[in-house]
């Protein structure tokens, strides 16, 4: 496709931003940055809550992985939306109960202020993580298709992204990124349903004998039973309930959207509609990467596989076959699609690392206005520069980065999710200065113990390593309790 065309529907796209972004910011407080004033409208939220949690991760990462995983993915997202009950009617009316902006300020109410420090930090590591690794699949499609026949570096690639994001978030932050992320999670859904029609157009299938050819694939088969396998049914099912609560319920970036609602009834509808939304989404990208695969297969498209058999660069799928191969118009709405994602993940996560770290550790509530501003975009500009070297350090990793993302978020969600659950369903209390030691311990013993049992007994954690982390953490706790 014409880099020239590419560049053309960037800059279109981010002029449409820059206009939502100057109709936002009208009017605003100073805490609109924050909190959006609290006044959101509630299916609002949801919808564009759907563009973060989805990233550009699950619209490139997704469809390529059922290759290696068939459908065994859905089994962790079914465990989903069990975790978004418990965030529904849990920890919503805990977190409007006491009129919270950083979430992590019940652990302060609970347990003291190194439990406070603790968890909100282990959300910068796992949120700084998070956003780096979404943000470098979408960079390196950018590159790919725009930045490497300008003669761009790929380091630039990055910075440029970045830099468009904070010039239409630095304002109203929160306040335009609820708007802005409808718009993302419109186009990013489309991209999908395009490229689905794009498919089946040229395979010469209908709706019905697309579904036929994608439940009776090969790659369609969803419940996995070996007790073994990391994509065991339990494992799965458990590890999706355990990560939503952590990776939403405990998560400022997803909350502090929930959170601008204008009361808690509406809190729990966004979150309910978010869900099952989500869910069918990722469905829908699943049963994409089954006609992508079936279209690869038809029209003799090799793809590379190890020496185990096993497919390789499954992220590059989509990406080739949407820009090479699916014609200009299924091209031009993945671009808008990866587009869309790149920003709602970056933008609403360097919001929530803002907000965190400004109220968390510097106190920033106890400013005047003109302070408040400026350690803003102090802290705002910090994290650019964290996630920035982040993205740097993993520019040359390989494999479906959605994994990835799950096995780093069971060891830096883990502490966060055991102290909050021991918060919530005991009622001891700790001795504070030693929790951090604990949750810092805790996912080096996961860690080492996931190891052991791989090359012993050829047992994998998979994603349920979240939950041996937080039980572990709870554990370490529970020594700590004070008599």
């Amino acid at each position: 496709m014409n880099p020239y065309y590419v560049l053309g529907i960037i800059a279109i796209y981010f002029i449409i931003l820059m206009v939502i972004s100057h109709f936002t910011s009208k009017n605003g407080s100073d805490e609109s940055y924050f909190t959006g004033d609290r006044q959101s409208p509630w299916f609002l939220v949801a919808f564009g809550m759907v563009g973060a949690g989805l990233s550009g991760v699950t619209f490139v990462s997704l469809p390529g992985m059922v290759g290696n995983n068939n459908f065994y993915f859905y089994q962790f997202i079914l465990g989903n939306v069990v975790g978004y009950l418990f965030i529904t009617f849990v920890l919503i009316p805990l977190y409007f109960k006491l009129q919270l902006v950083s979430i992590y300020g019940y652990l302060k109410e609970r347990f003291g202020v190194n439990s406070y420090k603790t968890g909100s930090l282990f959300f910068l590591i796992s949120q700084s993580f998070g956003a780096a690794l979404r943000l470098l699949l979408a960079s390196k499609i950018l590159q790919f298709a725009l930045f490497d026949a300008l003669n761009v570096p790929f380091f630039i690639t990055v910075i440029i992204i970045l830099l468009l994001v904070w010039l239409y978030t630095n304002k109203s932050g929160i306040k335009t990124i609820v708007w802005t992320d409808t718009l993302q999670t419109t186009f990013l859904i489309l991209g999908a349903v395009i490229s689905i029609y794009a498919i089946t157009t040229s395979l010469n299938l209908n709706f019905s004998t697309a579904i036929t050819a994608v439940t009776e694939h090969t790659y369609f088969d969803i419940f996995n039973w070996d007790g073994a396998s990391g994509n065991n049914f339990y494992k799965q099912f458990i590890a999706g309930i355990l990560v939503a609560i952590a990776m939403i319920g405990l998560d400022q970036n997803m909350m502090q959207k929930t959170l601008t609602c204008k009361n808690q009834w509406d809190a729990q509808k966004n979150t309910l509609t978010y869900s099952l939304i989500l869910a069918a989404t990722q469905f829908l990208f699943l049963g994409l990467g089954v006609l992508l695969y079936i279209y690869a297969e038809k029209n003799g498209i090799s793809l590379p596989v190890n020496d185990k058999g096993e497919l390789i660069h499954t992220d590059t799928l989509f990406p080739n076959l949407a820009l090479n191969h699916l014609g200009a118009f299924a091209a031009i709405f993945f671009l808008l699609g990866i587009i869309a994602a790149s920003f709602s993940s970056v933008d609403s996560s360097l919001t929530a690392l803002t907000t965190s770290f400004t109220y968390d550790f510097l106190d920033i509530s106890e400013k005047s206005g003109k302070q408040r501003k400026s350690l803003k975009n102090k802290v705002l500009l910090g994290f650019s520069v964290i996630i920035f070297t982040i993205i740097m350090l993993f520019a040359n990793s390989k494999g479906d980065v959605i994994s990835l993302i799950f096995k780093v978020a069971g060891y830096t969600y883990g502490p966060l999710l055991g102290l909050f659950l021991l918060g919530m369903f005991t009622k001891i209390t700790l001795k504070d200065k030693w929790v951090p030691v604990v949750c810092l311990l805790a996912p080096f013993v996961t860690y080492g113990l996931s190891e052991v049992l791989i090359a012993k007994f050829k047992f994998d954690f998979g994603f349920v390593n979240i939950a041996v982390n937080a039980g572990l953490t709870i554990l370490g706790l529970l020594l700590l309790r004070k008599k």
